[in-house]
């Protein structure tokens, strides 16, 4: 078959959508990204190496707040939709596209191993007018410096026999009002038909899609994105810092600089960064500057600011039992909320894990309630979420609010008058004295 007699059938297969779609890496991007595709007519198959992800799918079972399980079990037994640990599979597949985790190591270089794995499964399973597309985040210069030549090593040429693209995931969890339907998609291919082959699947099932030149582009548009919300976050955790020394409520003056209609964009302080991106993208896009001779002072300043929250928690946390005589040391303490973030069960990166190891070696006696995460495992210690209602009555010396979820009773925390440090402003526009804020 030639090259552009490859491309055609693509084409229309997608536009038929009898494309077979093949998504590896199951989790909050790969998932939710599976379902649409399927929702939308096509044969979708879900590669993922755990296999209790995929009996979960295959069992109609989503673990995923973001993908309702109606939906799921929905495509399921339609037989659009299954998950398989079989990566030799992907061969059947018209498209390939990764959604596997990109971490940081310990020295806070990119770790591209999940990645370096998914694209080898792809290689060995290429064919002529395949279309492979990266989402998984990573720094500018991956998709032709480390994919495109590990796809290629068989023989088949790029953009030619076969189309590579990037397409940065954008997928914010826990958010019911943008989701992967109507998130604009980002697109940028190795040349001009990966592009457009690219822009096509994707505009069968988002809402709009933006072609950038190149992957590098593409690339560096989501580290933009991320990077943009760490620096703000950094500036207005220092901010909280400086009103704390100041005596004036950090969360009164955002308020009144939002109403301003131009200009200002508000961000809010918290007990650190957490999440599958923001705490780790401007990391990636630090080091690749590095490679080039290039310092990125700005973004790594407010990375020290953000990664230095979580002990300024606990800072919090000595100043309220200090009120009472007391010390960390020996003290009860409960936190609400351990997941990154409100109203999901996500703990990639979360600050309250950072909260918990400072608490314990200060010696801390620990408890926590999160109705999204009952159990919470981290490194040798285990520990099990408690009724809220129980941890009340049991009187602890202190309530942490890590994560604001909104089924917390806020108002019987308060009526306790056990002592608050209130990290989310959950506890807005109530007054206490047994309140400690940022």
């Amino acid at each position: 078959m030639t090259s552009n007699a490859s491309r055609q059938r693509l084409v229309d297969a997608i536009k038929a959508r009898t494309a077979k779609i093949g998504v590896i890496g199951l989790g909050y991007v790969g998932l939710p990204l599976a379902v649409e595709f399927a929702k939308r007519g096509f044969d979708v198959s879900g590669f993922d190496v755990d296999e209790s992800k995929t009996s979960q799918i295959n069992a109609g079972r989503s673990y995923i707040p973001d993908v309702p399980q109606a939906e799921l079990a929905e495509v399921v037994k339609a037989g659009r939709l299954r998950g398989t640990t079989r990566m030799a599979d992907l061969a059947g597949m018209d498209v390939i596209d990764i959604c596997v985790p990109t971490p940081l190591r310990k020295t806070k270089d990119p770790d591209l191993s999940y990645v370096v794995k998914a694209v080898e499964a792809a290689a060995a399973a290429l064919k002529p007018g395949q279309l492979v597309i990266l989402e998984s985040t990573t720094y500018p210069g991956t998709t032709d410096e480390v994919v495109q030549p590990m796809l290629e090593s068989k023989g088949l040429k790029g953009d030619v026999d076969f189309f590579l693209a990037f397409s940065p995931e954008r997928v914010d969890p826990g958010n019911q009002t943008y989701t992967t339907r109507n998130i604009p998609k980002i697109v940028g291919g190795m040349g001009e038909a990966s592009t457009e082959a690219a822009a096509l699947l994707y505009g069968s099932i988002v809402e709009k899609v933006i072609k950038v030149s190149s992957t590098r582009v593409a690339e560096m548009v989501k580290l933009l994105e991320n990077t943009f919300r760490a620096v703000n976050i950094g500036m207005v955790n220092e901010l909280a810092l400086m009103c704390h020394k100041m005596d004036i409520d950090v969360w009164e003056v955002i308020d009144a600089a939002k109403t301003k209609p131009f200009g200002y964009m508000p961000f809010y302080p918290g007990p650190g960064l957490g999440g599958h991106c923001i705490p780790i993208d401007p990391y990636y896009l630090s080091w690749k500057a590095r490679q080039n001779g290039f310092e990125c002072r700005f973004i790594e300043l407010a990375g020290h600011v953000n990664s230095a929250m979580p002990e300024y928690v606990v800072e919090r946390v000595a100043d309220a039992l200090n009120t009472a005589r007391k010390s960390i040391n020996g003290s009860r303490v409960h936190l609400l909320g351990v997941a990154y973030k409100k109203d999901v069960n996500d703990m990639r990166e979360s600050p309250a894990l950072d909260v918990i190891e400072s608490l314990l070696k200060r010696g801390a006696s620990l408890t926590y309630t999160d109705p999204y995460v009952p159990e919470l495992r981290d490194g040798a210690h285990a520990m099990t979420s408690m009724d809220l209602a129980g941890a009340i009555a049991s009187r602890p010396d202190c309530a942490v609010i890590c994560t604001d979820h909104a089924v917390f009773n806020y108002d019987a925390l308060v009526a306790s008058g056990i002592l608050i440090v209130d990290t989310r402003n959950a506890l807005k526009d109530r007054q206490a004295g047994s309140i400690f804020r940022l």
